[in-house]
This record gives C-alpha cells, structure tokens and sequence, in this order.
C-alpha cells in the first residue's frame, strides 16, 4: 500500500506552518509500454515517463498543480483531474473535445490546476478513454486544517480492473453491427495500487494507531467492495467532500468513486486479520472465481502471529456505505430546484445495426467544434442551446440557479453518473420501471436526513432512480456522463453550458489551446459546425 513519504510530509507541514501555496510540477511523457499486469496477459499499455502504474499526485490546499504533458503516443490525448471543479479556468478540464483539441503526437501542453478545495482525487486520460488502457492515478490534495477525526497515518489504496485487450478493439468489437449484441461478457483482472491483486504487501498496523484509509476506485466498469473484517471504519469524505463521521464496516465503491475512512488498530498483537477486496459487477454471469473475483490480503500486527477468522455470518451482514445516509460535515441545507430535468437511461438499435445508449433521448456525439469554444466566441447566441448540436445535447444555464436532475434506470445494469465541475447534492433513491422478476424485493423510497452528502460520482442502481441537485455557479462547460466507460462511448453523456455570457466576461481560452486546434485542422470558433448562427451544416446525421 502507498504510505505518506517522510519527504513528502515535511513538505506538506512546511506548508501548513508557513500558510504558503506552493507551485506542484509533475513532467509527464505520456507514452505506450509493453507490460504483463494482471499475471496473465501481456498486451500494450499507456504509462508515463515510463512506468505503470505511476506515482500518485500530491498536493496541498492552495497549491498550484503543474503537469506538463509531452504526447509520446500516436494519437493525441488530455488529462482530467476528476473531482477537481476547474473554477475560473474551465479550459482546463481536459474532457477531449469537449474543452480542448487533444494534445497531438508529439506535442506538449502544461494543464495548470487549482488545488483549492482538500480530499481524494484521481487524473486520468479523457480522450478516447485511454483512462482504460492505463493512463490513471490518485491525486491527493491535503487540507491545511486538521480532519473532524485524528489519525496517525495515512494509508492510500487504489483500486483498477483489468482487461486482457485494449479498449479501442474491444470498443469495435461492441459497435460491430455485423457481430451480436450484447457480446460476451468479460471478466477482467483487479489491481491494487497498480499490481495484481494477489501480489499486494501486507498492510502493517501498529496497535493503538489510527489510519485514514483513502480508497479510490480507478475502476472504469466494475464495482469494488472493501472491508477490514474485525475492524469497523468510520468514514469521513467521500469524493473530496467532508462527512459527519458515520461507522460502516466496509467501503462499496462504483467506477470514479473515492472514500475516506479513519480504522482503529487493536490494542494486541496476538492476531494477525485479513483484508477482503472483492471486483464483481452484477450485470454479468456470477461465475465461481470470474466474477466476483476476491483478492485477500494481510492486516499485519506481527508476522507470524495467527490470522484471526471472520466467521462468514458476521460479514454476509455487513453495513456498506451508502451515500443517502451520510451527512455533509459542513451542513449546507438541500437546494430548493429552479429547474428539473428528469432523464431515463436507455439504448436504442438504430438503422445501421448498432446499438447505442441513451441520456436524455439522444446518444451524445462531439460537434465539430469544442462546445467550450463555441460558448467563447458566439456571443448572445451561446445561451441558445441549439448552436452547440443535436447531439450534444447541450443544456444552458443560468448562473447560481439550482438545477435538479432525476436519472431513471429502469434496466437490470447499474451505472454510474459523474458530474464535471461540481460536487451535488444527492437527495433521494426510489423504484422505477418494472424489475423482470415479480418476487423481487420492493425497492422503497430512500432521501437525505439532516444535511445531504454532496458528491461527483453518484451510482444510478437496476430500476431505481436517484434525484440529485447543484448550484449553477461555476461558469463553463461540464459533461454529465456514465463513469462506465463502455457506456460513455456508446453516448451515455450530455453537457451544461453554464453561463456563457458570464464565462465570456470572465475566462479567456490560452492560446496555446488554440493552436493545438488549429494545427489537427479543427475550427476554434463558431457553432457546433463551425459555422455563424443557426447553421450546423456540416454535421454529421443524427442516426435513425
């Protein structure tokens, strides 16, 4: 497991005593690498400088984050920093696309991150999903104030599936509209904090110390579950927001979603414990040592000292973490909505044969132009949602109102929605759609008590819904997509342009985003098509 490097700490309490922000620079040269990571399969990766898996980011509140990036790869690519909102500098979100051009092969670009808001973080590429195939790692942005729980130590776990073929292939095999669709299930690897999961070390404790457990789920389509049988955890944040300190005994996480949790060793070395991490989706086959795939490992006190065993009905009753039930440590009130958008997660088969999904009645595709661009240069026009194209389904708002939205999934697979740009307010759980089994558990109505948790990653659960909100106080552009990155690039997104005439007065796009566009050939002004007004000729038919 990763522990806080004795350098490290003396800079980050330096920091603290001297009250100063400090410039963080990172050079990456991000690139492909030949590896064997699951113990199986040796296939071709994306790592940097290097390496895979790389070293995590460290950072303290107030920090300026430098990463300059040099594209070694043959395609360009971005980076994005995932629960890290990009106030003032929207340009910097690094959504392929979305935000920016790409960095093309070759090339360099310096991503300049505000590191102004404390908790677990993760970057990862968000350009052809190349997040996949490696191009991730924790970030972690120390507060300058101490946490609602002490701990001595700090203990960062990050947790990754694994498959045996790159995405891109596998993405053609999907889309193949002369192949079968769904195609078979896959069964990938779990990886903790970078290696196979069957090779991890021993977390060693020190009995009578407390740790703060950041767990961060680098998953990009199965679930995690992570426990510490015989020790309770009391979480304290989740995707970098503050709780009320709420005790579970163990941690559930979807792709994107980060925990902290503080654990109390022991008083005794008489035993030795287990922990467990188990990768399982639920949407595919349960197959004995597929799926789910355990990965224990060793709580150490003192080697050589006996395990002591969980008896297996005390953990089939475990309390996992739940979202609803959490408490927001700062206790801002729920948002009253000035506007709801209610949406049903789908897939359609269109004309062509190939399956698609299906946000708010479209499947997303880019424009031609970079939304965040067209909202730069159109003027007026950039409040009108039509000049960004049909099928970006783009979404303007208004600065400081309240948006609600309503996601339905009335399907038997789980998703996973992340919002760019802000952390919401997650309000209510309820049934919807008809689930195929008639004995199947009724699903009640679940809402916030007290103060809701605010988080960026939110699970959408089979034939529920889940109604979040946020203030629209961050102009720019923001996707709203499925952290399943399958889904996403089937067209599980949408966008909030939020208060261009403000981002107009306010941010002005680098110039050096410009020519990075300029030089793939790609039009940095106009509508979606890249042309004045109303006209969108030029992009391609909406599917049939």
């Amino acid at each position: 497991m990763y522990r806080a490097l004795l350098g490290t700490t003396i800079i980050v309490a330096a920091s603290l005593l001297l009250g100063q922000a400090a410039r963080v620079v990172h050079d990456w040269d991000i690139g492909y690498l030949t590896l064997n990571r699951d113990g199986y399969n040796t296939r071709r990766v994306i790592g940097v400088n290097g390496q895979l898996p790389f070293p995590p980011v460290y950072a303290t509140k107030g920090d300026i984050l430098a990463i300059n990036v040099h594209n070694s790869l043959d395609v360009p690519t971005s980076i994005h920093a995932h629960g890290i909102f990009q106030k003032g500098a929207s340009y910097m979100d690094g959504a392929g696309l979305i935000t920016q051009c790409g960095i093309p092969p070759g090339e360099n670009f310096t991503y300049e991150i505000n590191a102004d808001r404390a908790g677990t973080f993760w970057i990862h590429g968000h350009y052809n999903h190349q997040n996949v195939d490696g191009l991730r790692t924790p970030l972690v942005i120390y507060d300058t104030v101490p946490a609602v729980l002490d701990y001595d130590e700090e203990i960062l776990i990050s947790l990754e599936e694994w498959y045996d073929n790159e995405f891109i292939p596998r993405m053609k095999e999907i889309l193949n509209p002369l192949a079968p669709f769904p195609p078979p299930p896959s069964f990938p690897y779990g990886l903790i904090n970078g290696i196979n999961g069957n090779k991890t070390r021993p977390i060693t404790f020190v009995p009578g110390r407390k740790y703060r457990l950041r767990v961060v789920s680098m998953s990009t389509t199965e679930w995690f579950k992570f426990s510490l049988p015989g020790h309770k955890l009391q979480i304290i944040e989740a995707d970098g927001i503050d709780s009320v300190p709420h005790t579970v005994d163990g941690l559930d996480l979807g792709p994107g979603q980060r925990y902290s949790a503080v654990v109390t060793a022991h008083d005794t070395v008489m035993y030795n414990y287990e922990y467990n991490i188990t990768l399982y989706a639920n949407f595919v086959p349960y197959i004995p040592g597929m799926n789910p795939r355990y990965y224990p490992g060793l709580i150490e006190y003192k080697a050589g000292t006996p395990v002591k065993a969980v008896a297996q009905t005390d953990i089939s009753q475990f309390v996992w973490s739940d979202d609803i039930v959490l408490k927001a440590l700062d206790r801002q009130p729920v948002l009253s909505a000035d506007k709801t958008f209610d949406w049903t997660i789908s897939s359609k088969k269109y004309s062509n044969n190939i399956t698609l999904s299906i946000l708010d009645e479209i499947s997303f595709q880019p424009p031609l132009v970079p939304p965040l661009f067209s909202a730069f240069t159109m003027g007026d026009l950039a409040l009108n949602s039509t000049i960004y194209g049909p099928q970006t389904r783009a979404h303007v708002l208004r600065l400081d109102e309240v948006v609600e939205i309503i996601v339905r999934n009335p399907s038997t697979l789980d998703h996973i929605m992340h919002l760019h740009g802000h952390a919401f307010q997650v309000v209510e759980y309820g049934p919807t759609g008809v689930p195929a089994d008639p004995n199947a558990p009724s699903i009640p109505v679940r809402t916030f008590s007290d103060w809701p948790m605010r988080r960026d990653t939110v699970v959408v659960p089979p034939f529920q819904y889940v109604k979040i909100r946020f203030r629209a106080d961050n102009p720019g552009v923001w996707m709203f997509h499925c952290h399943m990155d399958v889904h996403f690039a089937m067209g599980m997104a949408v966008l909030f342009v939020e208060a261009p005439d403000v981002l107009q007065r306010e941010q002005t796009i680098p110039q050096a985003l410009i020519d990075m566009c300029q030089r793939q050939g790609i039009a940095t002004s106009g509508n979606g098509a890249g042309n004045s007004g109303f006209n969108l000729t030029g992009l391609p038919p909406i599917p049939s």
